[in-house]
């Protein structure tokens, strides 16, 4: 049975509404991301623990985000989009609260690892909400506005962190989270309207399992969110790099660290606002290789200016930046094709994509940090996750559209 609602249904569920509420679901990770990496090397001091123990803080953040995912996507199906994303966000603030109070590194990492499990509704559910209501330009526009506000939460979040961490400790940082997890359940909880039907059956273990293996077959899904992960992937293996690199081998302060940020941050605003002109005469999905483009020159860039040059403010982050805005070409339409012809599983389907681009993450972060040298880190394997994403899409673009018939047939 297809759950979709219609917007007809839902007249309150304009564009706008839909975007501004997806941009806060989505914002949450990120930004919550964001807002601790400037604290990073204190805490190593601070809890008297290693460098890769903080590390940890991220890595299992980004477990928790994925694999939640696998499980609130579908549960969103059966249950309805509204109350999964309370419930997770719910946890969320729990885990924020055990990190304010954590007396160890080892609190700290399970308390982290909660956190990303409840931030993880955001992601899967905004995205399979807004296919429960639009398609095609429409969701692509959607995503566009998604992904300008999306930049603009992390282009403020290590700038806040930063300052936050230097006046108040960095336990002050997991209070502001605590706020922006209350506001985002209340904006939730007054301003969502569920938008799909329950159906429990959905919730079959054997269903589930299955409607993950159908997803994995189709090829124009999974190399639309291989692309995701080659190129918005990249932005989190940076994440985990960039505090270390910018401070201890750059030398700047956890405000200056923030300030910094915003060169990936404002480039990816950019990125978005160019695509919001572009798309009114341009197709998204026209936009995607100029997105690629830009994230090849960006890889060439890191490659080479980090094994040449000792790492400095514009040898790092103007490719870093370059990067950013070609991922905001990237995104919309890579994003609507994720879940095209998937629409009695959207839930579903933006799981899995999650996914798979928060596993890519991971991974790269987990092989940057095993090499021992941040650096070398960032000049290997975020190039490395720019080529996949243009290979990906190089097979991509050779694909029909998934005709819905056949999709709805599971």
């Amino acid at each position: 049975m297809d759950a979709r609602l219609h917007t007809a249904h839902h007249p309150a569920m304009t564009e706008r509404r839909v975007g501004l509420i997806g941009a806060a679901l989505v914002a949450i990770g990120p930004i919550s991301l964001a807002l601790f990496t400037p604290a990073m090397p204190s805490v190593v001091t601070d809890l008297q623990t290693t460098e890769a123990m903080v590390k940890m803080t991220l890595s299992l953040y980004f477990a928790g985000f994925a694999f939640a995912q696998l499980i609130c996507g579908p549960l969103s199906d059966a249950v309805g989009r509204k109350p999964i994303i309370l419930a997770f966000m719910g946890l969320y603030c729990l885990a924020t609260i055990v990190a304010i109070f954590a007396p160890s590194i080892e609190w700290l990492i399970a308390a982290r690892f909660v956190q990303g499990v409840g931030g993880a509704a955001g992601v899967a559910i905004s995205r399979a909400m807004v296919r429960d209501l639009f398609t095609k330009e429409s969701s692509a526009r959607i995503m566009n506005l998604i992904g300008t506000m999306l930049g603009v939460g992390p282009a403020i979040a290590p700038t806040l962190g930063g300052i936050t961490m230097e006046f108040f400790g960095w336990h002050a940082t997991f209070i502001l989270m605590l706020i922006l997890g209350i506001a985002v359940i209340s904006i939730v909880y007054l301003c969502q309207v569920e938008t799909v039907t329950r159906d429990m059956s959905r919730l079959q273990p054997r269903k589930l399992i299955s409607s993950y293996a159908f997803l994995l077959r189709q090829r124009y899904f999974l190399f639309s969110s291989l692309i995701i992960a080659g190129s918005t992937g990249a932005l989190y293996t940076q994440a985990t790099l960039l505090s270390f690199i910018m401070m201890n081998r750059v030398g700047l302060s956890p405000t200056q660290f923030g300030f910094a940020m915003l060169m990936q941050s404002g480039f990816f605003v950019a990125g978005t606002l160019s695509v919001r002109l572009l798309m009114g005469r341009v197709s998204a999905q026209r936009l995607v290789p100029v997105g690629l483009t830009a994230i090849i020159v960006a890889s060439i860039s890191l490659a080479a200016l980090l094994r040449t040059l000792e790492p400095g403010f514009f040898t790092v982050m103007v490719p870093v930046g370059i990067y950013a805005y070609g991922i905001a070409f990237v995104m919309p339409a890579m994003l609507t094709a994720s879940m095209a012809g998937f629409p009695h599983m959207a839930g579903t389907a933006s799981a899995l994509t999650g996914f798979i681009q928060m596993a890519a993450g991971l991974v790269g972060g987990t092989a940057a940090a095993l090499m021992g040298d941040t650096v070398l880190g960032l000049a290997t394997i975020v190039p490395l996750m720019g080529l996949g994403a243009v290979t990906s899409w190089l097979f991509w673009r050779q694909l029909p559209e998934p005709a819905l018939a056949n999709a709805v047939r599971n």
